[in-house]
């Protein structure tokens, strides 16, 4: 695997960035022209974290050719996974003192600890939750779509449908996950408080670490002969699956793989918010995803980490100094990205030539067919 230009600074910037902000943070005096506060730290951290289920995203999208609406649902169940982890270690600090029940459950008269909250006492089990859980439903999920040879829009609103779904099923107070409330009021991860400043830099750090690795990962799947294959599968199914390739199988590997991605990126945004809830499922999240890879460019896995970024830091300037017209600004940024933009951001830095290079998906096509 090699790394093009772009993508090389892409790494060094995202680490860099996160580097210097934590040592800002802990370095520099509070009040000091060059102290980062850790506000900033924590806003850092959750856009990391929205890079990550954008990279999922563009993944699927961008190289299988699958839009999915749903992939908030992976990202929420990684959270949820990793804030199991956090209500446990709060112990008797709670408000109820109940080292055994999260203080919900005590408020809303459970006797016992459900069975599927037992082992996530321990840091290792959440994140192996966080892992298999998004995996085993997107494997169920898409093996019952691609077999039955779903695709397109229909496929589209399917995946919607499931993270709505899990919406209604996580708001309901019987499902042991703290209702509307969700979980919060965390107190330590791996015996460190969680609020501390040291803490909150080393989340970011580790953040960007994640990103990176992800990024590595995912420019290895589309850069093997898998990677051909997907892109072929994604550009010319019917003529894939005639020679003798089973796309549904190739799709399959890559959403399960995605939906990995975006339940590491959730576990890692939980504890640098504070807070879970099923208002993660909201479809509108998934739609945001997609926004943020369509902004950066679709099939780039660069542009995706870029327009969750820009895309993000425009709703916080938004929200906080035109709260009444973010979404609008947000549907105008679609608009113009998809009649001025069709590549993205990442297709403004694209070399301009006088004859057009054969498109890499036309090029995966006939590399896989000979």
């Amino acid at each position: 695997m090699t790394l093009d230009r772009t993508s090389t600074i892409t790494l060094v910037a995202v680490m860099g960035a996160a580097l210097l902000l934590a040592l800002l943070n802990q370095m520099t005096a509070v009040g000091s022209a060059a102290h980062v506060p850790t506000y900033m730290i924590a806003l850092a951290g959750k856009y990391l974290c929205f890079a990550m289920l954008a990279l999922a995203v563009d993944l699927v999208w961008g190289f299988a050719g699958i839009l999915s609406l749903g992939h908030a649902a992976f990202f929420a169940l990684g959270g949820y996974a990793m804030g199991m982890y956090l209500m446990r270690q709060i112990g008797t600090r709670g408000v109820y003192g109940n080292a055994m029940l999260p203080d919900f459950m005590v408020f809303l008269g459970w006797k016992e600890l459900p069975w599927y909250w037992h082992g996530f006492e321990w840091f290792g089990f959440a994140i192996l939750m966080a892992i298999v859980v998004p995996a085993a439903l997107a494997g169920v999920f898409g093996w019952l779509a691609f077999r039955s040879r779903v695709t397109g829009v229909y496929l589209s609103i399917i995946t919607q449908a499931l993270t709505y779904a899990l919406l209604l099923a996580f708001f309901r107070n019987d499902m042991g996950f703290g209702g509307n409330n969700g979980l919060t009021d965390f107190k330590d991860i791996l015996g460190f408080n969680v609020q501390a400043d040291s803490t909150r830099s080393a989340l970011l750090v580790i953040s960007a670490l994640l990103l990176c690795g992800q990024f590595l990962l995912a420019r290895f799947v589309v850069d093997s002969r898998f990677g051909k294959i997907l892109i072929a599968v994604r550009d010319t199914e019917s003529r894939t699956r005639f020679l003798g390739y089973r796309p549904e199988s190739y799709k399959l590997v890559v959403w399960v793989l995605s939906a990995v991605m975006a339940g590491i990126g959730g576990a890692l945004y939980v504890p640098q918010v504070g807070i879970i809830n099923p208002s993660e499922f909201a479809p509108g999240n998934s739609i945001e995803a997609v926004i943020w890879v369509a902004v950066g460019g679709r099939g780039t896995l660069v542009g995706a980490i870029l327009g969750a970024i820009i895309v993000n830091f425009g709703k916080t300037w938004f929200t906080g100094a035109l709260p009444e017209v973010w979404l609008y600004a947000l549907g105008a940024m679609f608009i113009f990205v998809s009649l001025f933009l069709p590549r993205g951001v990442m297709g403004l830095f694209r070399t301009r030539q006088t004859k057009e290079p054969e498109p890499p998906a036309v090029a995966a096509a006939h590399e896989v067919t000979g």
